[in-house]
């Protein structure tokens, strides 16, 4: 019988405490002390935090395009929540941009499908035929972005 000695594993703190974990690693971070960083989960959380920014971009996208949708095509029910919801996430999306413009780039590899989910979404919530939405987007891009813009 093979008994193998092991050794308790070191408690890691991202486990532990997430907090005062991100506290550690920007203290270490910032006195330049590399040696002593949780890489691993470091990595970790700047990739997810790509991807956070990324979900929410094409969150912030669907639901403009959605309400767009829902503009043209149930006149009789706009609404200034519409209105409102229209023009706060254009303004995310704007803010994004600015804040990071290489998500510009993700924004036309995503627009078609955000279109698809904003296209389904429209029909669920209004209760008409998703054939009454059009299969090809409506909207440009410049049209889904610009602050002004409803359509008739």
């Amino acid at each position: 019988m093979n008994l193998e000695l092991q050794t308790p594993t070191k408690p890691n703190l991202y486990d532990q405490d997430y907090c005062l974990w991100i506290e550690t690693t920007a203290n270490l971070l910032r006195n330049k002390e590399f040696s002593d960083l949780d890489l691993e989960n470091l990595i970790e959380e700047i990739e997810d935090m790509g991807r956070s920014q990324r979900d929410s971009l094409e969150s912030n996208l669907i639901i403009v395009l959605l309400h767009l949708l829902k503009w043209k095509y149930q006149p009789q029910m706009r609404s200034g929540s519409w209105k409102r919801s229209i023009r706060e996430h254009r303004r995310r999306i704007n803010k994004a941009f600015k804040d990071s413009p290489s998500l510009k780039r993700y924004f036309l590899e995503v627009y078609n499908e955000a279109y698809q989910n904003g296209r389904k979404q429209a029909a669920d919530e209004t209760g008409l035929n998703i054939v009454i939405f059009p299969l090809e987007n409506p909207f440009t891009r410049e049209q889904v972005l610009d602050s002004e813009y409803f359509p008739d």
